[in-house]
C-alpha cells in the first residue's frame, strides 16, 4: 500500500490545510443530507459513459476532481501521495457514507479515481482491490459498477493476465442479465466489446466478432467499447470505417471531458487513456495505408496525451513512441529512404521506458521476465534490423533479434509475421490502453 506519510513532498504541510477545508468547510449543499433532486435528475444516461453531476454529492465532485488535478501536477511520488491521500479522505467521510444512490454514485466514482491514480504508479494490486470494493455499492448507478469490472479487466489485460480478464468480463455480463435497468442493454454492449477485446489480445479475431455489436458506431461511439471495435475493424482491413470509429471516439472523448461530467472509466481504460488510444491506433492505421504526414500528426498527439497524463518517464509513452518507431519503419521501406538515426534513437528510448534487459541472458535457455513483452519483443526486433544493416554492428543485431523472438508472446502471429517479413497478410495494432499488441 502507497505509504503516503512517508513519500509526500514538502507540499504536504499545505495540502492537509487543503483536504481539511473540505471536511471542516462544507459547501451550503449539506454532506450529510443530499439536496432534493428532482426525479429526472436520477436518469439513466443513455450509454452510460457519463455520470450526471447531479448523481453524486458535489463536494465529493470537487473534491475528486481536485486529488486528481494534484496527483498531476508535476507527476511525482509526493503529488500522487497528495492525490491519494484526498480521495482517501473522500470515501472515509460523510461526502460518501450511505446507502442512497447518490452517496454510492460518489464512494464509487472516487474509487475509481483512486484505482487510476494506483495504476498509474505500477500499484496494480491495490488498483484491482479498490476496483473490486466497487462491486459492493450495489445502490448505485449500474454504470459505475461497469466501469470497475471494465477497468479491472483492463489492468489484468495489461500485466498478462489474459484467462483472469475473461472471468471478469464473465462477471460483468453477469451481472447485466441479471437487471432490468434502462441502462442495461447499452451496457451490455459494452460488457461484451470488453469480452471482444479479451478475444483480440488472445489472437482469436473470428471469435471476437461475435461481441462486437454494430450500435457501438452510435450508441457507444465515445467509449472504451468502441475503441476496441475499432481496433477489431482494423485487423478485419476494413480501414474506413475504423478510422470513422476512432475520429468519433477523438471527437466524442473531447465534448465529454469538456462536460465536466465524470466519465465512468477508471486504471488504463480512463478517459485520457482512452484518448491516447484513439490517437495512437488512428496514426498507426494512417501510417499501415502510406499517409505518413497524417500518421505523424496523430501520434505526436498521443505522444503529448501520454507524457501530460503520465509524464515523459511511464512506459505507456513508450507503447507510442514504438508506434512512432514503427511509422518510420515503414515510411523508409515505402519510399526507399533512411531514417537510421531516428530509429535508433527512438528505439533506444523505448528500451529505457519499458526497461527491456540487455539482449544476452545469463545462461543458455533463460529467458527473463518482460513486462509488456509484445511492444518490448517488437522494438527489440525492429530495433535489431537496424543493427544489422550497419556492417560493424550485425553481431549484435543478431543477438538482439534472437533475444526478440524468446520473449515473444503473441500467438496469432510470429514477429517476422508483425514486422513485415513474411508473406503474412495479417494486419495488427498495438493497443495503447493496456500495451499489448492485437
Amino acid at each position: 500500500m502507497f505509504r503516503v506519510a512517508a513519500k509526500l513532498s514538502s507540499r504536504g504541510s499545505c495540502s492537509s490545510t487543503a483536504i481539511a477545508a473540505f471536511a471542516v468547510k462544507p459547501s451550503p449543499i449539506s454532506c450529510t443530507r443530499p439536496s432534493p433532486l428532482a426525479a429526472s435528475s436520477f436518469r439513466s444516461f443513455s450509454n452510460g459513459l457519463e455520470l450526471d453531476k447531479n448523481m453524486a454529492v458535489p463536494d465529493a465532485v470537487r473534491m475528486i476532481n481536485y486529488a486528481m488535478k494534484q496527483a498531476r501536477t508535476d507527476k511525482s511520488v509526493g503529488s500522487y501521495g497528495l492525490g491519494m491521500l484526498v480521495l482517501k479522505h473522500c470515501v472515509t467521510t460523510e461526502l460518501t457514507e450511505g446507502e442512497d444512490p447518490q452517496h454510492e454514485n460518489s464512494k464509487g466514482i472516487a474509487l475509481l479515481a483512486w484505482s487510476t491514480l494506483l495504476s498509474e504508479r505500477g500499484e496494480y494490486g491495490d488498483a484491482i482491490e479498490k476496483l473490486q470494493s466497487v462491486q459492493e455499492l450495489t445502490n448505485s448507478l449500474l454504470g459505475v459498477r461497469v466501469a470497475a469490472f471494465e477497468a479491472e479487466a483492463g489492468l489484468h489485460l495489461e500485466l498478462g493476465q489474459d484467462d483472469m480478464a475473461s472471468a471478469v468480463g464473465d462477471k460483468c455480463i453477469e451481472l447485466l442479465e441479471k437487471q432490468n435497468a434502462e441502462d442495461s442493454e447499452a451496457l451490455k454492449v459494452r460488457a461484451k466489446a470488453l469480452k471482444g477485446l479479451i478475444e483480440l489480445v488472445k489472437g482469436n479475431i473470428e471469435s471476437a466478432e461475435a461481441f462486437f455489436d454494430k450500435s457501438l458506431l452510435s450508441t457507444l461511439c465515445d467509449g472504451s467499447a468502441a475503441l476496441s471495435y475499432g481496433e477489431f475493424l482494423q485487423t478485419k482491413h476494413n480501414y474506413s470505417m475504423a478510422k470513422e470509429v476512432y475520429q468519433n471516439i477523438i471527437q466524442g472523448a473531447t465534448t465529454i471531458k469538456n462536460s465536466g461530467n465524470p466519465y465512468l472509466g477508471a486504471g488504463n481504460m480512463n478517459l485520457e487513456g482512452l484518448m491516447m488510444g484513439a490517437m495512437c491506433a488512428l496514426g498507426q492505421l494512417e501510417s499501415h495505408l502510406g499517409n505518413f504526414g497524417n500518421a505523424e500528426q496523430h501520434l505526436t498527439k498521443a505522444l503529448n496525451q501520454a507524457e501530460e497524463t503520465y509524464g515523459d518517464r511511464h512506459p505507456k509513452v513508450g507503447v507510442v513512441l514504438t508506434s512512432i518507431a514503427l511509422m518510420y519503419r515503414r515510411k523508409a521501406m515505402q519510399e526507399h529512404s533512411s531514417s537510421i538515426l531516428v530509429q535508433e534513437g527512438l528505439y533506444r528510448r523505448v528500451t529505457d521506458l519499458l526497461k527491456v534487459p540487455p539482449g544476452e541472458t545469463d545462461s543458455e535457455g533463460a529467458v527473463p521476465l518482460v513486462d509488456r513483452s509484445d511492444i518490448a519483443a517488437l522494438a527489440r526486433g525492429a530495433y535489431s534490423e537496424v543493427l544489422s544493416i550497419q556492417e560493424n554492428r550485425k553481431d549484435e543485431g543478431e543477438k538482439m533479434k534472437n533475444f526478440a523472438e524468446a520473449i515473444w508472446r503473441n500467438h496469432r502471429m510470429s514477429l517476422d509475421d508483425a514486422l513485415g517479413n513474411t508473406e503474412s497478410n495479417k494486419v495488427w495494432v498495438i493497443d495503447a490502453r493496456i500495451s499489448r499488441l492485437l
